[in-house]
């Protein structure tokens, strides 16, 4: 900590995050753990980013909206992992002032990206089931740039709202943060200004994006539902929910995380709830994405078969 001006406090330079445990054997095991769950994140999604881009029977607005969720898998994960497995092995889980703001700004980003994704790609799906026929012209390359553009326009001022929240904050003292990464209802916390006005900003921008992701959506599954409970067919209706499961899977477990974090009463769960929850979504969620598209998807399968056929006999 350093001297605040003349005043009789002191101002932190630095947290000290306390993490998921202090029981070193825990520590350990934890560490094992999450590397490799990290590394098959890196593996999976960088292999799904590849394959979509070296097979041409991929080339489609759904699965570049996959690729760009790969990712975004990546990079939610790259956010908070790394420096969670060395503070596993460091004597004090300490992190600057700055490295607090960068983790604080990247988690959210990416975060809200893949909201806007998972919104985009509900749409994608509708217009797949709902307007067949017009799904080359409503979603031609030039759209699907357009929507990925908001995507990340929309996430980025997300993110710009948590570092102009954190910049009001002013740190007297405690510094240790309840978490193992610098996630904002933490921060708030320790805060000893007032803290109402920028936790509002904080508040609403996120809360508009929330709103408008689970609208997107929401109204995108109903327009389907309908659609599939009007078809004749049964095998029809199989095909087109078979194509929406994995996305539904996808939205279910992430949403369902996150709402249990940032909107739930606090009054509901513990601080260790929270962290296990946070783990989810930040470490666990990354490396399910890749296997749950790959797994429910044919056209993935036979790609990935290809490819390692190809690696195996050239």
């Amino acid at each position: 900590m350093a001297l605040l001006g003349d005043r009789n406090h002191t101002v932190v330079t630095e947290f000290l995050l306390l993490g998921l445990t202090d029981d070193p054997v825990l520590q350990v095991t934890l560490f094992i753990i999450i590397l490799c769950i990290y590394l098959v994140t890196l593996s999976a999604n960088l292999c799904t980013i590849l394959l979509i881009r070296v097979y041409p029977q991929l080339h489609h607005p759904m699965y570049f909206f996959l690729s760009h969720l790969a990712s975004t898998d990546i990079g939610m994960s790259s956010s908070v992992t790394p420096n969670m497995l060395v503070n596993f092995l460091a004597e004090r889980n300490t992190i600057s002032y700055l490295g607090c703001i960068i983790q604080l700004d990247s988690a959210a980003f990416f975060g809200t990206l893949e909201c806007y994704l998972l919104a985009v790609m509900a749409y994608d799906r509708f217009v797949a089931i709902c307007n067949p026929l017009l799904y080359s012209t409503k979603l031609s390359t030039h759209v699907c740039v357009q929507l990925l553009i908001g995507a990340y326009v929309g996430s980025f001022l997300n993110a710009s709202s948590c570092s102009l929240s954190y910049s009001y904050f002013v740190f007297c003292g405690p510094n240790t943060v309840n978490h193992f990464f610098c996630d904002f209802p933490p921060l708030v916390e320790l805060s000893c200004s007032d803290v109402s006005v920028p936790t509002n900003i904080t508040s609403f921008s996120t809360g508009t994006a929330a709103l408008i992701t689970v609208l997107i959506i929401a109204v995108s599954y109903i327009y389907i539902l309908i659609t599939i409970l009007k078809m004749s067919s049964t095998e029809g209706r199989q095909k087109a929910f078979s194509t929406c499961t994995s996305h539904l899977t996808t939205v279910t477990l992430y949403y369902g995380t996150t709402t249990f974090i940032y909107v739930m009463p606090k009054s509901t769960y513990s601080t260790e709830q929270n962290k296990v929850v946070s783990v989810f979504y930040t470490v666990v969620i990354p490396i399910l994405n890749p296997f749950i598209y790959s797994l429910r998807n044919n056209e993935i399968k036979e790609a990935l078969k290809r490819q390692l056929g190809k690696k195996i006999f050239s």
